[in-house]
C-alpha cells in the first residue's frame, strides 16, 4: 500500500479549518508507546506500506514521541517513514533530531499560512530545524498547504453536514486523503474523516444524515488475507459520498489559536 498512518495525539495547537483529521475541534487524547506498540504489531507482520506517517493532532504534543518513533521503525523497517508536524513544538523534544536521524524518518513540516503573523512565528522553528541539520544528518520537507485548502464538509461543529453529492466515485478521485489508510483503536480506517468521525459526534452531537457513515465497519485484526487485500485494493465506495464531488478550493484564516 502506498501510506500507512497514525495519529500520535488528536489534539492539535493548531486550529485549520475543515481539517480532514477534525484537530481544529480541540479533541483530547495520545497514543501511549504500549498501545502504539500494541496496535502497529497487530499489522506490521501483514502490511508493507511505502510510507508510514506519524502524525495527528499534532504528534509534538505527545511527550513519548521520541519512543513512539523508534517502535514505528522496529515495525516498519522496509517503510519511508516520516513525522509531520506544523514545527511549533520541536523545541519540546531535544532528542527528537538525533532519533530521526537514528531511525531514517524524514521531517515533514507543514507550513498552513502565509501571513506575517505566522511567518513570524515560525521564524525559530525555522531556526532550530536549520541548527539540527548542522549536527545531524536528516531529511527535512517544508510542505506549503495554504493555497491547496479544500472544503471537506458543510457547517461547522454541531453544524456540520456531509455533502452526499452521491457521486463517490468523482469524490474519491477528488479527495485529499485516499491515500491516508488509518491504523485507529487497533483497527484499519479507509481515511481519517472515517476514523474519527465519532469522535465529533460524541463531542457535538451530530445531524442523522452523518449517521450511515458513522456506522462505517473499519477493517479488524482478525481479517482474512483476502478481506485485508480488498481492503487496501479498494478505490472508492459509498462512504465517499459524505465528501464533495468537486471540492472547492477557499481561503483558509489564520490558524493561530489565541
Amino acid at each position: 500500500m502506498e501510506n500507512l498512518e497514525l495519529h500520535v495525539s488528536h489534539a492539535c495547537n493548531l486550529a485549520c479549518q475543515q481539517c480532514t483529521h477534525f484537530s481544529n475541534f480541540n479533541h483530547k487524547g495520545m497514543i501511549s508507546p504500549e498501545d502504539a506498540d500494541k496496535q502497529m504489531g497487530l499489522w506490521s507482520d501483514r502490511l508493507l506500506p511505502r510510507y508510514f506517517s506519524l502524525l495527528g493532532g499534532e504528534p509534538t504534543l505527545n511527550p513519548q514521541l521520541c519512543e513512539i518513533t523508534r517502535l514505528a521503525r522496529k515495525h516498519f523497517p522496509h517503510s519511508r517513514l516520516q513525522l509531520v508536524t506544523n514545527g511549533f513544538n520541536l523545541q519540546r523534544h531535544p532528542e527528537l533530531p538525533a532519533v530521526l536521524e537514528e531511525t531514517g524518518c524524514n521531517l515533514e513540516i507543514s507550513v498552513h499560512h502565509d501571513s506575517a503573523e505566522y511567518q513570524a512565528k515560525l521564524d525559530p522553528v525555522k531556526q532550530l530545524v536549520a541548527d539540527w541539520e548542522n549536527a545531524h544528518a536528516l531529511r527535512v520537507n517544508w510542505r506549503t498547504s495554504s493555497s491547496r485548502w479544500k472544503r471537506a464538509y458543510k457547517g461547522h461543529g454541531a453544524t456540520m453536514m456531509p455533502y452526499e453529492d452521491n457521486q463517490p466515485e468523482q469524490s474519491w478521485k477528488a479527495c485529499g486523503s485516499k491515500w491516508c489508510p488509518q491504523i485507529h483503536d487497533g483497527q484499519l480506517w479507509k481515511c481519517p474523516q472515517m476514523a474519527y468521525l465519532s469522535m465529533q459526534a460524541q463531542k457535538h452531537g451530530l445531524n442523522e444524515a452523518w449517521n450511515p457513515y458513522l456506522a462505517y465497519t473499519p477493517l479488524e485484526p482478525t481479517c482474512t488475507t483476502e478481506e485485508l487485500r480488498e481492503f487496501v485494493n479498494r478505490k472508492s465506495e459509498s462512504c465517499c459520498g459524505m465528501c464533495p464531488a468537486n471540492p472547492e478550493l477557499f481561503e483558509l484564516p489564520s490558524p493561530l489559536r489565541g
